[in-house]
Order: structure tokens, then C-alpha cells, then sequence
């Protein structure tokens, strides 16, 4: 029989960690005095009763290793608990949410897809909007830990390819899973200083600064404004942009450079191609500026700050880029559909997965040509197994196929194309804003109705999780198992 016990623990301890975590918004509403703190403490209480329930109720099941099976149901099983727990403040606090609204609000969060169904931020107590921008920061850590951990010995989407980057790469330096998440975790906190200290370096408050770094390096975008990062232009802008790119990177690279060893870094082609793809984007988009657009004094850091938001997954908007032209439109929407490196906390489908595909086309091209040759796909000078690049094309099936899929469904609530369409690229891609008067980068997802929104909800959880690590759990062989 399934043994669901050893899952439950760990989803338990997750649940108590998130209500301590509560306490750090309640402090800050008690030192403003604004009167909001009891909604923290309150939805603490809530969070860590459950969990610490939970977890002494599967304690007597916990064992030194997890099946696989349960690795996959705890994969999907944090992401669905977590935001349960993470909405509470929502639906009790000032925003007066219902609880499809805090839902959505807290899983968008924790998936660092950055869609926000509430507008009035710049009115909402500062406790609410810093828990806003905590969600994602956890989101991200653990996205980062789930694809160098997880995913690889899973075998989803082709994340098999990183196990020995994970472990074999590192050898002493990091024999242990544990020990690769402590580092990482470090690096993490790291770098998230580092983006404070050069927010507040440019003028930003405190404040902005400690929550703008919170969401930057998550790539989540969450914002303390309703104009997003509009409301900070200038310098602000390309130090965004900097640490949108260096989150966009794979953490264990980071890893193996304090470790001492800086080669891996430069050698590894999955960086080099994301910084070409950014270079090439920005020059396209920079030349149409200069021709054809009939925008006037468009900075440069707009198209730069812009092009590193959503080809990143963070999802901040300076402007309204709709108001660009066609082209520039139609640009951002498949900019979304790419992503950054595998390993990091951007989401999509990620550079790696284009140059298998590419490499696995190339391959094809050249059997054709010449019958009688070997030709084998390569990715960074190894050659690629056949289940690597099967992993890879079902992921691809499966992500167009589920865009698709949700893009009718989201269609037949009565929502026009382009709003149903760049609203299921955006959840599934987990990117932020989508395309259209509703709920493009000047709207927000508030005025959508229930069904939609739990649409919504759904892709952003199975896009986060690279989809394949959903459906599996959907299968009677799974349980059979």
C-alpha cells in the first residue's frame, strides 16, 4: 500500500517553517501601528496548529529515504499545501480577499509567476505587501532546490541531464543534497543583499529596496506600487536588470565559483546562449525603436530593463510595451515562452531545452544528408542519451499541448482570444503579465471571474513544476506502482 506518511511529514514541517515566517510582517505592522499585526498572528496560529498536526500525525511513517513515487507527490504536494497556508493573510487581511482571490494571489506567489489580482497597493499595510514579496522569495529558493535536487533524479523534461552537475560535478566540495540546498541557500541570501544595498545605493526607501530585492532574484516581480517599476526609473532600472540576469543563472555555477572554481561559468553553453538570446533581443527591439517605432525618446533602459523581465520570468513592467507597436508585442510574447537557464529560479521552458531540441534537429538534418553516418546530438560537448532527448520532446508536446488546452478553456468562460491566449502562456510560463486591455502589463487578473482565475491557478502550479512532475501523479500506473 502507498505509504503516505513520510510525504505528510515533510509537507508539515514546510507548513510550520511558513507560520514562524508569519511573524516577520506581524513585527513590522506592530512597530507602523497600523493594526493589522492580529491578522498574522492569527493566520500563524492557523498555519503552524495544521502543520504541526500534520506532522506529528506522520511521524511514526518517516523513513531515511523517499520512493519514488513519493518524491514525485511531494514535489506537487508543497506547491499545492504551501499556498493554502500563504493566502490566509489575504483573506483575512485589509484586502478584504475572497478566498479564490488570496488563493490565486499566494500561488502566483509561490510559483513567482507575479499575475496580482489586487490593485491599491500603494494604500495596503506594509506588512501585507512584505509578505507579498516573502512568497516569492521562498518560491524561488525552493524552485532553485527542486530543479538541482528533485527534478534530476526524476527525470522530468530532461533535468537528467544536470544529475552530475548536481552531484558528480561537485564531488568533496558537495557530496549531499543538504548540503548542495545550504549553499545555494547562502548564495541566494547573498545576492538578495547585494540587490538591496544597490537599490537603497540609487535612492530607493528601505523599504521599496528590501522588497524589490526580494522579488528580483526570486524572477517574481512582485511590486510595492500598482505602476510596478514604474515608479522607479533610471539607475534603479539596469541594477534590475543585472540581478534579473544573474538570477536567471544556474545557482550551481555560483556554487562551483565561490568553491573556487570559475571555468565551469564561462564554459557553460546553456549561459552563453541565454546571454546571446538577451543581446540579440535588445538589439532587435533597439533597431526597431530606432526606424519604425513611432514611440518618441525611448530610453535604451527601457528595452533592456523590459527585454530581462520577461525573458526571465520576473514579469516587472516599467511601461506599457502594447503601446510599442505590433511587432515589439508579438516579441514579448514569445520572449516569455523562452526563459533562462535550468537551475535557476526563472521558469518556462528554458534555454537548455531549445538547444537540445536544435541539436536533436541538426542531428536529423544531417542522417538525411548522409544515410550511412553516425551523428549523434551533443549538449555542452557530451553526447545526449536517447531518454534525455524523448524526456525533452515530451516535454515540449506536453507544454504546448496543455497551453493550448488551457487557452480553450479560458476562451469558453467567455474571455476574448488575446486575453485567453497570453493568459495561458503567462501561468503556464509562469512569466506575469499577459497581453491585452485585462490583464496586460497596465491591468492585473482582479476583474476575471471564479473560473477563470482557478484556470489560472492551475497552469501557473503545472508550468512551475515543469508539468510532466503533475501528470505523472495523475496516472493509475503511479498508484499502481
Amino acid at each position: 500500500m502507498f505509504d503516505l506518511r513520510p510525504v505528510g511529514y515533510v509537507i508539515g514541517l514546510l507548513v510550520t517553517a511558513l507560520a514562524f515566517t508569519m511573524l516577520g510582517p506581524m513585527a513590522l505592522d506592530m512597530y507602523d501601528g497600523n493594526g493589522h499585526w492580529p491578522v498574522f498572528l492569527e493566520s500563524a496560529v492557523i498555519t503552524g496548529l495544521t502543520g504541526g498536526l500534520i506532522a506529528l500525525a506522520c511521524v511514526n511513517g518517516v523513513q531515511r529515504g523517499l520512493s519514488i513515487q513519493q518524491t514525485f507527490l511531494l514535489t506537487t504536494g508543497v506547491w499545492v499545501a504551501l499556498p493554502i497556508f500563504g493566502a490566509l493573510p489575504f483573506y483575512f487581511g485589509a484586502t478584504e480577499a475572497r478566498y479564490v482571490d488570496a488563493f490565486f494571489e499566494a500561488t502566483s506567489g509561490l510559483t513567482t509567476t507575479g499575475s496580482t489580482v489586487f490593485s491599491g497597493l500603494d494604500q495596503l499595510p506594509r506588512g501585507l505587501l512584505l509578505w507579498r514579496s516573502m512568497l516569492q522569495w521562498f518560491g524561488g529558493v525552493g524552485i532553485i532546490v527542486v530543479a538541482m535536487v528533485f527534478l534530476p533524479e526524476l527525470r522530468v523534461g530532461g533535468m537528467q541531464i544536470f544529475r552530475s552537475e548536481a552531484f558528480d560535478t561537485l564531488g568533496k566540495i558537495l557530496p549531499r543534497a543538504a548540503e548542495i540546498a545550504s549553499r545555494i541557500m547562502a548564495i541566494y541570501v547573498g545576492l538578495t543583499l547585494a540587490c538591496f544595498l544597490s537599490y537603497v545605493a540609487v535612492g530607493m526607501t528601505p523599504f521599496d529596496a528590501l522588497n524589490h530585492a526580494l522579488t528580483t532574484l526570486s524572477t517574481g516581480g512582485f511590486s510595492t506600487h500598482d505602476a510596478s517599476f514604474g515608479a522607479f526609473s533610471g539607475p534603479a532600472e539596469y541594477i534590475a536588470s543585472v540581478f534579473m540576469i544573474l538570477a536567471s543563472l544556474p545557482f550551481v555555477r555560483y556554487v562551483q565559483l565561490i568553491s573556487g572554481t570559475a571555468m565551469p561559468i564561462w564554459r557553460d553553453t546553456q549561459i552563453r546562449a541565454f546571454l546571446l538570446v538577451i543581446f540579440g533581443l535588445v538589439a532587435i527591439l533597439s533597431f526597431y525603436h530606432l526606424f519604425t517605432s513611432t514611440v518618441d525618446n525611448m530610453p535604451f533602459r527601457e528595452i533592456v530593463f523590459n527585454t530581462s523581465s520577461i525573458l526571465s520570468g520576473t514579469g516587472y513592467a516599467s511601461v506599457d510595451y502594447q503601446t510599442w507597436g505590433a511587432f515589439p508585442v508579438v516579441i514579448f510574447f514569445f520572449m516569455g515562452l523562452i526563459g533562462g537557464c535550468a537551475g535557476s529560479t526563472c521558469c518556462s521552458v528554458k534555454i537548455f531545452r531549445y538547444q537540445l531540441l536544435f541539436a536533436s534537429i541538426r542531428a536529423q538534418i544531417r542522417k538525411i544528408h548522409s544515410p550511412s553516418g553516425v551523428f549523434m546530438p551533443r549538449y555542452d560537448g557530451r553526447t545526449v542519451g536517447e531518454d534525455v532527448l524523448a524526456s525533452v520532446m515530451s516535454f515540449f508536446v506536453f507544454f504546448i499541448v496543455s497551453l493550448g488546452v488551457l487557452a480553450v478553456l479560458l476562451a469558453l468562460t467567455g474571455l476574448d482570444f488575446v486575453t485567453s491566449v497570453s493568459g495561458a502562456a503567462t501561468a503556464i510560463a509562469n512569466v506575469g503579465p499577459g497581453l491585452g486591455d485585462i490583464i496586460g502589463p497596465a491591468g492585473n487578473f482582479g476583474s476575471l471571474d471564479d473560473t477563470p482565475k482557478w484556470l489560472l491557478v492551475g497552469g501557473m502550479l503545472l508550468g512551475r513544476l515543469e508539468i510532466m512532475a503533475v501528470f505523472v501523479i495523475f496516472t493509475v500506473k503511479f498508484w499502481r506502482a
